[in-house]
């Protein structure tokens, strides 16, 4: 694993780092790799299993199959 050096840091940044650290239960090491992987990680697509419920909202009191054929319709081309 690497290990990263930053001179010339400014003292009152590091301050409200490790602040915000504390604030996270995190160390400030953790801290700036989290927001380091938060700026410039690879976005993570969230699977199937995490998506579970999420158009509960809209579906109430409507199958899942209707509400797709219903959304389907939707965007049919006129004419079609």
């Amino acid at each position: 694993m690497a290990t990263l050096n930053i001179k010339n840091f400014d003292d009152a940044l590091y301050e409200r780092l490790k602040r915000r650290a504390a604030a996270q239960h995190r160390s400030v090491a953790q801290e700036v790799t989290h927001l380091l992987q938060a700026a410039v990680g690879e976005e993570r697509r969230p699977s199937l299993l995490e998506l579970e419920g999420l158009g509960r909202v809209l579906w109430a009191g409507e199958g899942a199959a209707a509400h797709v054929a219903r959304e389907r319709d939707a965007w049919e081309a006129p004419g079609a």
